[in-house]
């Protein structure tokens, strides 16, 4: 059986490989680091098994290779595949769910907590010698904010959204969650979007990217959250009018934008965020810990081990 994992590097980061999965028995397995767009039919159009994680398996890819019997999404997400075309051709398309949902949580509070309490801007004041020139016991010049009995907003309950509540209730955060779910977890209230706008003192972006939830947070939903309100994105860089929200932060109007994801990635360098005052970029990285990139790896492994046999889990298609 022939297979290519056709954008590696991503997953790997040359501190993990795939061991596990080129030890499958009849499985002959070519590994890319990455794979332009130009490339993947040529790539792909011997296998009967791929794998990616972004390289992007549209209805013309996908008519294009008869051989293909198996799609692998290494993500949760599986948009980057044609599910319609795919199903239509007997291909079975499986993700890895739940890989990453402690690490994403810990990146949120890890944006919420620069935010607050500005631990790496006082390391670095430090080092230029502010403190030592401060004729008081302490220095500070920026506003410390305590999280407890602020309240924190969810969009979404799912996995990596729960795990947040969880988070949130311990450092004694009232939280709400806008959710379809009917069993919230214990502690955590339900209301309305713009009844949740106007409370939050906290923001956190969880749910999927549809044409509903498209641009969630526009120039007419911002004017509803308080001007102290801190956002927090680690869901999807379009649930937010990027241009709407550097506005909001040049006027003021906002205390704080934290997001681990862009509408276009990697980041366009004229994105209207890269230069906005009080926002806080990452470059997608709150899913890639070394330990949730090791659980990916391994249930990949586990969806193609699945597939071979007969009996595939995980499947999405």
């Amino acid at each position: 059986m022939t297979a290519a994992i056709l954008d590696s590097f991503s997953v790997t980061q040359n501190d993990l490989d795939w061991h596990e999965l080129s030890q499958q028995p009849d499985l002959t397995l070519t590994i890319h680091d990455r794979t332009r767009t130009e490339e993947t039919i040529q790539r792909a159009r011997d296998c009967e098994l791929v794998l990616t994680n972004k390289v992007e398996f549209s209805r013309q890819v996908i008519s294009a290779l008869p051989r293909l019997r198996y799609i692998g999404v290494l993500a949760t997400g599986y948009n980057v595949v044609d599910t319609e075309a795919a199903r239509e051709r007997g291909i079975t398309v499986t993700n890895i769910p739940a890989y990453s949902t402690p690490s994403v949580a810990q990146q949120v509070f890890a944006h919420l907590l620069n935010v607050t309490n500005s631990v790496a801007h006082y390391a670095d004041e430090n080092r230029r010698g502010r403190w030592s020139k401060s004729p008081d016991f302490l220095w500070m010049d920026t506003p410390l904010t305590e999280l407890a009995r602020k309240t924190m907003v969810i969009r979404g309950m799912g996995n990596i959204g729960t795990q947040v509540a969880q988070i949130a209730l311990a450092f004694g955060m009232r939280v709400v969650a806008v959710s379809h779910r009917t069993d919230l977890p214990e502690g955590v209230e339900r209301t309305t979007w713009t009844e949740a706008l106007r409370q939050a003192d906290v923001l956190s972006l969880h749910c999927p990217l549809t044409r509903d939830t498209h641009h969630l947070l526009d120039a007419l939903t911002l004017t509803y959250l308080k001007p102290e309100a801190i956002v927090i994105n680690t869901g999807r860089g379009p649930l937010v009018d990027e241009h709407a929200m550097a506005l909001a932060l040049h006027s003021g109007r906002l205390r704080a934008y934290c997001a681990d994801v862009l509408s276009v990635e990697p980041a366009w360098l004229g994105n209207p965020l890269l230069k906005a005052p009080r926002c806080y970029l990452t470059p997608h990285i709150a899913w890639a810990t070394r330990e949730a990139r090791q659980r990916l790896i391994h249930t990949a492994t586990h969806n193609v081990e699945a597939f071979l046999t007969g009996h595939p889990v995980n499947v999405v298609s």
